[in-house]
């Protein structure tokens, strides 16, 4: 198993902790991304690829956006998905008849509306897109190709939003089975996608997110009002 980041220090604790090899990987430098998968293949076979990395620099009101920011979570979260199913299908491609596995950690936010997410739903969105085009162009070489919604994860980066208040609040009135997600709540639906239990199985997207999506997306109307003011969460542009 190869597991791979941007943070050295990071990736060797881990490996170490679980058994892995890892190389540093930025998911928007295609050369680092062919350089990973090579390298994940060289021991044995490239039989599953779990494409997790992600993130955004983009919130705020429509109006209010930083265009920077919005190319450079679109960067991140679809061409970064985009670059690891292309390098990854090249390799598995080659695995007659089996071909192998790709698993595309998605979010919520790409299905339901996150408002002020900025474009972090919007490349998610996209992300789900290249699960459903990526399943049908690479059936015939046995490739298989599906994703994960998750909501919300108690993970580091989520820290002030896992804690208790308004916005765990509503969170947890959004979601019929009334807990915050696990890591191994994600990881358990990746290996079953990953895995010969599910050889029937591609272009779905599955939701992993205590029922969430069946109602809205939540309000973070109280962590972005005191940042970006009242009018502007209503619609209002920024004075000129």
């Amino acid at each position: 198993m190869t597991i791979c980041g941007r943070t050295e220090a990071r990736l060797k604790e881990a490996a170490e902790t679980i058994g892995a090899r890892h190389i540093v990987t930025d998911v928007t430098d295609e050369e680092q991304v062919a350089a990973a998968v090579t390298f994940a293949a060289a021991p044995a076979p490239l039989r599953a690829v779990v494409h997790s990395a992600g993130g955004s620099t983009s919130i705020g009101p429509l109006p209010h956006l930083d265009t920077d920011a919005w190319r450079a979570t679109l960067e991140l979260n679809a061409t970064g998905t985009m670059l690891t199913l292309k390098h990854a299908a090249r390799t598995m491609a080659r695995n007659t008849p089996r071909g192998g596995a790709f698993v595309a950690i998605s979010s919520i936010a790409a299905s339901t509306t996150h408002r002020w997410f900025g474009a972090y739903g919007v490349s998610k969105a996209a992300a789900d897109h290249l699960v459903k085009l990526g399943a049908d162009e690479l059936g015939p070489v046995g490739v298989r190709v599906n994703g994960i919604r998750p909501g919300l994860v108690r993970t580091e980066l989520v820290a002030g939003i896992t804690a208790p208040g308004p916005v765990l609040d509503d969170y947890l009135a959004c979601m019929p089975l009334g807990r915050v997600g696990e890591p191994d709540d994600v990881a358990e639906a990746a290996r079953f996608l990953a895995g010969p239990e599910s050889s029937w199985i591609t272009g779905q997207i599955v939701n992993v997110d205590g029922g969430h999506h069946l109602r809205r997306g939540p309000d973070y109307r109280a962590m972005f009002e005191p940042m970006f003011g009242a009018d502007a969460l209503r619609g209002m542009p920024p004075e000129e």
